[in-house]
């Protein structure tokens, strides 16, 4: 599951049909707006990292909507991702090792 925070900018008069507008995507949440500056909070919760990205391109596409920008990301395992770690950089193997790729 990856859960990403978003910043949403619309015009202030277009807060409320925006809002609505995030709300009807699937897996988006807003938390908190600004009237005054048509800033709007979002998360949003995706399967892949693929699904995340398209959803953030959908929010961007919405209508009003001047900025769409990820601000945080978190995510659990993600076969996409781990299958591909090099080798040095796996978790596993110890944080306190520095990888000799970013010792330099």
């Amino acid at each position: 599951m990856n859960v990403s925070g978003i910043l949403v900018v619309v015009p202030a008069e277009h807060v409320s049909s925006s809002i609505d507008s995030l709300g009807r995507l699937n897996g988006v949440e807003v938390h908190h707006c600004d009237r005054k500056t048509g800033r709007i909070i979002v998360t949003q919760e995706a399967e892949t990292i693929q699904a995340e990205v398209d959803g953030l391109k959908r929010i961007k596409a919405l209508p009003h909507v001047i900025l769409a920008e990820m601000v945080y990301h978190c995510f659990e395992e993600d076969s996409e991702l781990s299958d591909n770690v090099p080798p040095g950089l796996d978790e596993h193997e110890g944080l306190s090792n520095v990888p000799s790729l970013l010792d330099r």
